[in-house]
């Protein structure tokens, strides 16, 4: 197969524009689409487009001159044409919408930051975005040009912040980060990177895709200044990838600054897996590591996006093994009410015993593997990094469980309900006390009845 070649393209409408305006994300930023006028003058609008474009309860619309260009103008069920224009199946209702699938009030210490996870946590810092996506999680409230954080609520995460040592890695979001004001994006990344016990500075962005001009040299030369720092894009199908987001790419990762890729697995746009593949593919030869494929969120007005789960790790079987292994992304659902992301893949391990386990290939060839006779196991009383570990109250899960730190997981309300669990408690032996029983031993803590 010929190497799919990356093009530019540009709507009959701008071909006026001098590319001194063009290339300017400034100008880029206050040319949006958003109604129906200036939208027909781009795309042949269907009627149910039409229909949403005129509700004034839907989702802001707004489109880049960029990404517009991008949709075929007359073909109704175009990828990206999905993704940002309206459709007024967004009126419909579903099962399971939800305002805030994944709980982020619930979790938010303060205004606009939200610790979910034990070592890090999501600094949302604007509500405004180059484009809108039809599927956008944060739509209640992203999107509202009268609504921006506060020098206030700046402050009020940063205080929060300094107060929380176990915070090692931030993720800079919204809205879009690279939609601030220049000086203010570099005054935030400045001030985070003067809290020492900070490591690790993210920014989740899409403006590289919907506006690959706001890349400049000016702004890798700022970021590049507040080192180790990440950055996710979100490109769901090959035709984003264009000369312009390649040349981006290219600036950013020349920065020194490594780029991972979300996409989300979306009803008629990639729930395919040659699209997928092709994706995936493309997203490596512009050095972008595949991250995460997100199951859609329960998201309102989203609902026709929607696939089963069992779609996603149909694509992760299509992956797996049928191209590079850093090409394959970690199929996750972002799990409604807070649980976070819970990754979801194939059934590779088929069965296993104290000694075997038995496993398959994407092929489906069937082998064993040999588990050691002998195992010595980790101490984690030699372990530095045991002894030094950062605390986690509340959040060990699953892992104190495999510590043995603790001996199950209750859910909230549990012991009001089943009052033997303090019972359980009380009846565990520690380790130190345990006894080896013979035959016809009386249990501990128990008397012997006498035979009749």
């Amino acid at each position: 197969m010929a190497k799919r070649e990356f093009t530019s393209r540009r709507a009959p409408i701008f071909a006026d524009i001098p590319d001194e305006k063009w290339n300017d994300w400034r100008w880029q930023l206050s040319h949006r689409l958003n109604s129906i006028e200036e939208i027909e003058q781009v795309l042949l609008l269907t009627e149910s487009e039409k229909r949403a474009l005129s509700a004034n309860h839907l989702f802001r619309v707004d489109v880049t001159p960029y990404f517009i260009s991008l949709i075929n103008p007359s073909n109704p069920n175009d990828p990206i044409r999905q993704q940002v224009i309206p459709t007024d199946a967004e009126m419909d209702l579903y099962t399971g919408m939800m305002r805030d699938s994944l709980a982020e009030d619930a979790h938010s210490p303060v205004p606009g930051l939200v610790h979910r996870y034990p070592d890090r946590v999501l600094m949302l810092v604007t509500t405004q975005c180059a484009s809108y996506c039809r599927y956008c999680t944060r739509s209640r409230i992203v999107g509202d040009p009268t609504a921006q954080f506060s020098r206030a609520e700046f402050e009020m995460q940063l205080d929060y912040l300094r107060r929380t040592p176990q915070v090692r890695d931030v993720l800079l979001s919204g809205g879009d980060p690279l939609t601030l004001a220049p000086k203010l994006l570099e005054e935030l990344l400045s001030r985070l990177r003067k809290i020492e016990h900070i490591e690790i500075i993210r920014i989740g962005s899409r403006v590289p895709v919907f506006m690959p001009m706001r890349v400049t040299d000016e702004l890798t030369d700022m970021l590049q200044k507040y080192h180790p720092l990440w950055m996710n894009i979100h490109v769901n199908h090959p035709n984003e990838i264009t000369q312009e987001l390649a040349q981006a790419t290219d600036r950013l990762t020349r920065a020194g600054i490594p780029l991972g890729n979300q996409a989300v697995l979306l009803a008629g746009v990639n729930d395919c897996v040659h699209t997928q593949r092709q994706l995936v593919q493309d997203l490596v030869r512009i050095r972008v590591r595949p991250y995460y494929l997100y199951q859609a969120d329960l998201v309102v007005g989203s609902g026709h996006f929607r696939t089963p789960v069992s779609k996603g790790i149909e694509i992760i079987e299509g992956l797996r093994g049928h191209t590079s292994g850093y090409a394959i992304p970690t199929f996750v659902v972002d799990a409604p009410g807070g649980g976070g992301k819970i990754p979801v893949a194939p059934n590779y391990l088929i069965s296993q015993s104290d000694h075997k386990v038995i496993l398959r290939n994407f092929e489906g060839f069937i082998s064993t593997y040999e588990e050691p006779l002998t195992y010595s196991s980790h101490d984690p009383s030699t372990c530095a990094f045991c002894q030094d570990q950062r605390p986690e109250p509340g959040q060990r899960g699953i892992s104190g469980l495999l510590d043995g730190e603790a001996m199950f997981i209750a859910p909230q309300g549990f012991s009001d309900t089943h009052t033997r669990s303090e019972e359980i408690h009380r009846l565990r032996l520690d380790p130190s006390e345990w006894q080896p029983l013979g035959i016809g031993q009386p249990l501990p803590d128990t008397e012997e009845v006498p035979a009749e």
